[in-house]
């Protein structure tokens, strides 16, 4: 039986043994928002509200909106339960004898182009193929580590526990997540590559920000960006993406905190390394100036003071053409849509979250904050929308108000 937010809201604070009083202190949000949240007369709230309950609470936001955590397809070489089995190889821990080699591992060569059709799977928002190939893939990588053991198939082994962090996180198992990068930065030593361990690093921040951990996700890429700053006379555009993108990472908590000045210090900075770099495709990931106007756009709407009217004014920035990785562009889209909701433009963010869905049908349905827009919008409504309560289903959101 589906239950509503303000249920689970409900059952973890009577949990964890405190007042809607005492809630609402830890939360910043007011008594009377909680009060309505758990007496369902507010079907939900905006997501930095939702975030800060659940960090009150001690929970993870995607326990707390009831985010799926399982991939739209079942496939039968693989999937996140295979993925939790190839990230959590017991074998891999000192004192265990671990798997048999495989006969004949893949090639160095043939290794690298497995890693990098695994990379575009993950950005075109292919979750379910993903999670069927990417067990294997770990496994295939841990064998020719061991057979060749040289400094490009760590490399690539690094980028391939990235992937598993990401697809984790994406699907909500950050622990998972937590593990994968562990491996993944053991890894990029053995590749003897600091901007791969900096990647590493920016992975990590991303996956504490998900477990609610804030402070250290903004501290410790705050603090690998400035061991990696490159001169910026002789700077390779490597170093300046790595090094933007670990910016990115850091100011992102910083808007969460309501630290919106800090936030766009940051940013700024990354823009002018984007700037100096160009477009950039290294890693496993991008780093432009356009992916630093779209973080210009969520950091706007991070926090509990969130500010759409500087999100939209950032947005008239941004050119959607010049968006390379498609899942990206469905995160930015799923951001504007929230701004235009919240500046009052209901049909336009609805249109936008359609298009987004079109594009991206399995990528959204793991967004919590496209699913709080449409409960938003949902409780707004002034008479019934088909389209809208058509969506909120597909998104796995009670239409029944």
């Amino acid at each position: 039986m589906n239950t509503s937010i303000g249920d689970r809201i409900r059952a973890l604070r009577e949990f964890r043994d405190i007042t809607q009083d005492q809630l609402a202190q830890r939360s910043g949000v007011s008594i009377d928002t909680i009060r309505k949240l758990e007496q369902n007369v507010r079907e939900s709230a905006r997501i930095n509200t939702l975030r800060g309950i659940a960090r009150a609470l001690d929970v993870q936001l995607e326990r707390l909106v009831g985010q799926p955590t399982v991939t739209q397809q079942l496939t039968d070489d693989g999937g996140l339960l295979a993925l939790r089995d190839a990230i959590q190889d017991p074998g891999s821990l000192p004192g265990v004898l671990g798997d048999v080699d495989l006969e004949d591992p893949p090639s160095p060569t043939e290794w690298a182009r497995q890693v990098e059709a695994a990379t575009d799977t993950y950005w075109t928002g292919g979750y379910s193929e993903l999670a069927g190939v990417l067990p294997g893939l770990l496994r295939d990588g841990r064998a020719t580590a061991r057979q060749h053991g040289t400094e490009s198939v760590w490399r690539g082994l690094a980028l391939a526990y990235q992937l598993a962090a990401s697809l984790s996180t994406q699907s909500g198992h950050p622990d998972w997540a937590y593990t994968a990068v562990e491996k993944q930065l053991a890894a990029a030593e053995r590749a003897s590559d600091p901007l791969l361990e900096g990647m590493g690093v920016s992975t990590l921040s991303w996956v504490l920000l998900r477990q609610g951990r804030w402070e250290q996700a903004r501290d410790i890429a705050e603090r690998k960006a400035d061991q990696l700053e490159p001169r910026r006379r002789g700077a390779t555009a490597d170093q300046l993406a790595v090094y933007g993108n670990l910016l990115i990472a850091a100011a992102t908590p910083y808007a969460r905190a309501d630290q919106h000045e800090e936030a766009l210090h940051l940013l700024t900075l990354a823009e002018g390394a984007a700037v100096q770099s160009g477009p950039v495709r290294a890693y496993g990931s991008a780093f432009s100036v356009t992916d630093v106007l779209t973080q210009k756009v969520n950091a706007a709407l991070a926090g509990t003071d969130g500010m759409p009217d500087v999100a939209l004014d950032a947005a008239a920035e941004v050119r959607l053409d010049s968006i390379s990785r498609p899942v990206h562009s469905a995160a930015y889209r799923v951001d504007v849509a929230q701004a235009k909701y919240q500046t009052g433009d209901n049909e336009g963010a609805l249109t936008l979250l359609l298009e987004v869905e079109t594009d991206q049908p399995e990528w959204i349905r793991f967004q919590a904050g496209a699913a709080a827009t449409v409960r938003e919008m949902l409780e707004a409504e002034r008479r019934r929308n088909s389209t809208l309560r058509g969506l909120a289903s597909r998104l796995g959101v009670d239409p029944a108000l």
